[in-house]
């Protein structure tokens, strides 16, 4: 599977072929997202954060770069776009492997080419698709001709670098982290692809609804954008594309969500509800629907975060870790592999005890801080490490816990408006029924009471 916007090249070394073409010729039986790669660094949609005036990425596309670099991001941001447009720089030759086929042998062979070029003064551009997926022994053998720019690197990567490349490929190259393409640009992306003669020229009638189905299911991803338009468009009878027709098309289930969002807010709030009520089976059935229905999984692990916390709390404390760690699969791993630790997390919040101490606790404090509740910090609390500090009376008398035998003692914390006020209220579920004893016995010797 390729990294980039488009379908990356193979694994053969290639140039002059890698540049993007018009319609013409073999390019118009091409699918329509290879159509469509932009030729010009003016027909990139997004990621506009990496290509503004000046950086380092945009000199580099512009041919006054020299440095090597990672691009890393989702599928369908532009990796391979980018890369592609550097066959484009002045006084550069071009080379792609694919780190799903080529070895040291085809490593060592292009930095055997590069280097001979190099002695006519041309430089070389390698870009390796998937570079993740090489060994160490094989991101090893680029070292030195990256170190000595023999080649420029380019390499592109849905992993997080700093977890599948070498520290010292790392150190010599520049890290740019590609985002998920918006809504919005999506949708750019498939209005250009439908008026463009290159793409569909306009010949057919695509409803606002295709396109809001098409975004959705997208998730960020422009090629899987692109070829769901060309699925739909080639399954058209009457030139028409309405989201009927885009749901059966990409072989998807027809998981509605309509125009306006609505059914969007309305899945999230009864997955969030279902989570709340400890009904396991729905809470699975809604997040099945989000994620046949193309919802951005980062977005499904954002919310199990929250929910962790918010429903579970220290009833069960582990409930977050869970969360947590579901959402660094999501991150390093990816759709389809990661739903499964969606569903577990899913599953230990649904079935976790439940607790609203921890939401209530800090809303409380946060409604005092509102209304002006937030006297000065006693004078022995305050900060010490500096010149003055004792003749203010700040940090004196302060009592350190870990001196008292049992690790804790009597003395003030809160500003004087505060002193006696509670704001957490531990439940009987779950781990807070051994919780909430605790916190009357430290708040009985904290106080002094």
């Amino acid at each position: 599977m390729s990294d980039g916007l488009f379908e990356a090249p193979g694994a053969e070394a290639v140039s002059e072929d890698f540049t993007p073409r018009g319609p013409a010729g073999g390019e118009k039986f091409a699918p329509l997202a290879v159509r469509m790669r932009p030729r010009t660094l003016d027909e990139v949609v997004g990621q506009q954060h990496l290509l503004g005036p000046g950086s380092p990425l945009r000199r580099l596309v512009e041919g006054s770069g020299a440095a090597s670099v990672l691009l890393f991001g989702p599928p369908g941001t532009g990796k391979t776009t980018l890369a592609s447009l550097l066959s484009q720089a002045t006084g550069r030759r071009f080379e792609a492997l694919s780190a799903l086929s080529a070895g040291v042998k085809e490593v060592r062979g292009v930095i055997d080419l590069a280097r001979r070029r190099l002695v006519h003064g041309e430089q070389t551009v390698l870009f390796i698709d998937e570079v993740h997926r090489f060994s160490k022994t094989q991101q090893d053998a680029l070292l030195a001709a990256v170190e000595n720019r023999i080649v420029l690197l380019v390499g592109a990567t849905t992993e997080n670098p700093s977890f599948s490349v070498v520290s010292a490929l790392l150190s010599r190259s520049l890290v740019l982290q590609l985002k998920s393409l918006t809504e919005d640009e999506i949708r750019a992306v498939l209005k250009r692809a439908a008026a463009d003669p290159r793409g569909l020229a306009g010949e057919y009638e695509i409803a606002d609804a295709a396109y809001d189905h098409i975004v959705r299911i997208a998730g960020g991803d422009a090629r899987r954008a692109l070829t769901a338009l060309e699925a739909s468009a080639e399954a058209s009878l009457d030139g028409k594309v309405g989201v009927e027709l885009v749901e059966a098309s990409v072989d998807k289930a027809a998981v509605r969500y309509d125009r306006a969002g609505d059914q969007h807010y309305d899945v999230i709030s009864a997955f969030i509800k279902s989570l709340r009520g400890s009904d396991v089976d729905a809470a699975l059935h809604y997040l099945a629907r989000m994620i046949s229905a193309g919802e951005d999984p980062r977005f499904i692990a954002r919310r199990l975060m929250i929910q962790a916390s918010e429903e579970v709390g220290m009833a069960d404390p582990t409930a977050l870790q869970t969360a947590v760690a579901a959402a660094q699969v999501v991150q390093l791993v990816g759709l389809p592999e990661a739903q499964l630790a969606l569903a577990q997390a899913t599953i230990h919040i649904a079935t976790a005890p439940k607790s609203g101490a921890v939401i209530k606790g800090i809303g409380a404090a946060m409604a005092d801080i509102s209304a002006g509740k937030a006297g000065a910090v006693p004078p022995h609390l305050r900060d010490g490490h500096y010149a003055g500090a004792a003749a203010l009376g700040n940090a004196q008398g302060y009592r350190y816990p870990h001196d008292h035998p049992d690790g804790v003692l009597a003395q003030q914390y809160p500003p004087d408006e505060l002193v006696g006020t509670d704001y957490y209220h531990p439940t009987d579920h779950g781990y807070e029924r051994e919780v909430g004893p605790r916190v009357v016995k430290l708040r009985r010797i904290v106080r002094g009471r």
